[in-house]
């Protein structure tokens, strides 16, 4: 079963790259933001997924 990928658009790119700066800046410097907090693996994992997402599904 091949998996058909299209190229993510610019933004959901760009949202993936944010969440995994902000996790590595919060997980190297201790930094604590409200919504994020200690969840620095949480925010990379959500990135992640964003970016997944936006290879799986055509449009996003």
């Amino acid at each position: 079963m091949p998996f058909r990928l299209t190229p993510p658009t610019q933004l959901t790119l760009l949202i993936s790259v944010v969440l995994a700066i902000l996790a590595a800046i919060l997980h190297y410097t201790g930094i604590s933001i409200p919504l994020v907090g200690t969840h620095t693996f949480g925010t990379l994992l959500v990135g992640y997924l964003v970016l997944l997402a936006g290879n799986l599904i055509e449009g996003i």
